[in-house]
């Protein structure tokens, strides 16, 4: 299957880029508690690359293992299962939607899966499963998101960077985007978020920036588009996990600078909390972030093998 080199060397660059960065500064911000150890057993974890918390504060997380891992607040296992399939990949993309179902990016098999939160797969709620570029056709997907209206919104990159969007039924309504640098356009794009305005957030981790698009009509609206990169506070550098709080922030997580950001939704710079590392309240290459009902920023320590939860 043809990928495309730059999207593929991207990745690569990221990898090289993020294992020698230096960080700057620990910025503002406390520690509330850090939990996990890497490992196959139940409870443990294997670089997880996705999280999503429901509305009972229990976290589910997906490793490099193709497990999905459920967990209270504090870390402590609930349950868990795996992917139908794991031998091309694991899955990179977790959202929990209005109806309490958890939505994943099955990355590697061209396909959105919907579970309940017993672990249930819901097997008629399949969006996908061929790779290719037509409408509704994927190849490899990162996340998934739903809007107010119930449309399902899918990202993915490869041969096309592009975003999808479908109606409540899984029937394609519209795409938007292509391989490219300029505005509208991503290399890479890897987390999603819905606003209170039903526009869609996506970090185009290799464009080190963050796009904003109104897809409430017949084409994608470009509203925003912001970031530049560099280690400086401010800049970014491969932007993965983005997390909107509903009081007027975002807060974007650096799989390269190894810190989360805080910024105004016009993406002024407001403060960083984290430098590289592997004590409490430094991080390794974190790839999610999710708020939970009491405002608490749970971090996806990936390389750490951890959760780190925060307040900035």
């Amino acid at each position: 299957m043809p990928v495309r080199l730059a999207a593929a060397s991207c990745l690569v660059s990221g990898l090289l880029a993020a294992a020698g960065c230096d960080g700057v500064g620990g910025g503002t911000g406390h520690v509330e508690h850090v939990w996990g150890r890497r490992g196959l057993s139940d409870g443990r974890l294997q670089k997880p690359r996705a999280m999503a918390i429901n509305q009972q504060d229990q976290l589910y997380i997906v490793d490099t293992t193709g497990r999905i891992q459920a967990f209270d607040r504090d870390g402590q296992f609930l349950h868990g299962w795996r992917t139908p399939e794991i031998y091309a990949g694991k899955p990179c993309g977790l959202t929990f939607d209005r109806d309490g179902n958890l939505l994943v990016a099955d990355t590697h098999y061209f396909r959105m899966l919907v579970y309940t939160p017993a672990g249930e797969l819901l097997q008629e709620r399949t969006i996908g499963g061929e790779c290719g570029h037509e409408p509704g056709q994927f190849t490899f997907l990162t996340d998934v998101v739903r809007d107010t209206e119930g449309n399902y919104f899918i990202c993915e990159y490869g041969d096309y960077d592009r975003v999808q969007k479908f109606s409540p039924e899984g029937e394609f309504i519209l795409q938007w985007g292509s391989h490219g640098s300029e505005p509208g356009q991503f290399v890479q794009p890897r987390t999603l978020a819905i606003d209170e305005h039903d526009h869609v957030w996506v970090t185009d981790a290799c464009n080190h920036r963050i796009q904003v698009f109104d897809a409430s009509g017949a084409e994608a609206k470009l509203v925003r588009v912001w970031g530049r990169q560099g280690r400086e506070p401010g800049q970014l550098r491969y932007p993965y996990g983005l997390a909107l709080d509903g009081k007027g922030f975002v807060y974007v997580a650096e799989f390269g600078n190894s810190r989360v950001q805080k910024f105004t939704i016009a993406g002024e710079y407001v403060s960083h909390w984290g430098i590289p590392g592997r004590q409490e309240g430094e991080l390794n290459k974190p790839w999610e972030l999710a708020f939970d009902s009491q405002g608490a920023l749970h971090v996806l320590d990936t390389y750490n093998h951890r959760v780190q939860r925060i307040r900035m």
